[in-house]
């Protein structure tokens, strides 16, 4: 099994928790976090994260502060 090519989201701000995006060879899309990329990675599919998208930007007061 080879590796995912991970990236950082451009949604990351610099100097704090990154997130990071990879494809799976079957297309599904992989999180992670930046503090602990081993402990969890999050699977699903591009239009599922499309909708979690799209829902933070109409909405940005549901997003959490840090």
């Amino acid at each position: 099994m080879t590796e995912p090519l991970w990236q950082k989201s451009t949604y990351s701000e610099e100097g704090s928790s990154c997130v990071y995006v990879a494809t799976a060879p079957t297309g599904t899309i992989l999180l992670r976090e930046s503090d602990d990329p081993a402990k969890t990675i999050l699977t699903t599919g591009s239009h599922q994260l499309g909708a979690l998208i799209s829902a933070f930007r109409s909405e940005p007061d549901t997003i959490p502060p840090r």
